[in-house]
């Protein structure tokens, strides 16, 4: 077994009516509502919504870096309280310590841990395969390119074996092309560690192509509007964003991304498209 394989699959996670309120006295206000969830272990589930909805104040709760206001968030029956390297977060701007190498960024948290030095760097060097940076252990972070540092970020914090990979946009700032790639090279490894993932995102194609689920949040305060659950064969390729499937899927995503209070939901008929769509036609 590898130093990124785990026996088990911990990783649960459980939402019971859970607001979160932000800023204080007369400015504060709910950013998230009476969210009622849960995780299995090892799911791929990705937060999806328009800016503002509060889809990263969720992940930032469930990072333990936010307090709820009301209700509980569990992790494995376990209350969140607080930060965990059990919890690992990548964020959309890496934090990579610029006067390390990236060999050294990667073992940082083994070094905190007390880890000897033979050890971590031996681990982070295999995590560096992971993601494909072995030949670039020695370089400083700003010699990487933004795809490269985004991936030693995910090694950085897969080397702690988080129970959850918590990612807010991490791809959002790079290139199509680049970010495609990322996307794939995610799948390939979640494949191989089976962590439990909860990745946050506003663009719906990049959430259908990762997710086992979709969860969908109306405006703020953020609520749950839909549960979409993906039966798209893994492993995913580029090619599934132009199937028919896929596009029906997209339309019912963006409708709900459109929904204003006071109108009904926008329903999938058993074959994935919404009801109040006219027929889609693909030429093949």
């Amino acid at each position: 077994m590898s130093v990124y394989e785990k026996a088990v699959e911990p990783g649960r996670i459980d939402g019971q009516k859970l607001s979160i309120r932000l800023g204080q006295g007369s400015e504060a206000f709910e950013a998230v509502q009476a969210l009622d969830f849960s995780v299995e272990p090892g799911e791929f589930v990705c937060i999806l919504g328009p800016s503002g909805c509060g889809k990263s104040t969720l992940l930032g709760a469930l990072a333990g870096h936010l307090q709820p206001s009301a209700g509980t968030l569990r992790v494995d029956n376990v209350l969140v309280d607080g930060p965990s390297p059990e919890r690992g977060m990548v964020f959309q701007h890496h934090t990579l310590l610029p006067w390390r190498s990236v060999l050294d960024n990667v073992a940082f948290g083994l070094k905190m841990q007390g880890l000897g030095k033979l050890d971590r760097r031996r681990q982070a060097a295999e995590f560096l395969r992971l993601v494909g940076l072995q030949d670039f252990a020695e370089r400083w972070p700003d010699q990487l390119s933004g795809g490269m540092q985004q991936r030693a970020e995910i090694a950085r914090v897969l080397i702690n074996r988080p129970r959850l990979l918590l990612m807010d946009e991490p791809f959002g700032a790079l290139d199509a092309q680049t970010r495609s790639k990322m996307q794939e090279l995610l799948l390939d490894i979640w494949t191989r560690i089976r962590t439990t993932v909860v990745f946050v995102t506003h663009d719906i194609d990049e959430a259908l192509f990762l997710a086992d689920r979709i969860l969908v949040m109306s405006p703020r305060p953020g609520r749950f509007i839909e549960d979409l659950r993906l039966d798209f064969a893994r492993p995913r390729r580029a090619s599934l964003l132009t199937s028919p499937g896929f596009i029906q899927l997209k339309r019912h995503c963006l409708e709900l991304l459109r929904h204003e209070e006071g109108r009904e939901l926008p329903r999938l008929t058993p074959l994935g498209l919404p009801t109040d769509y006219p027929p889609l036609r693909v030429a093949l």
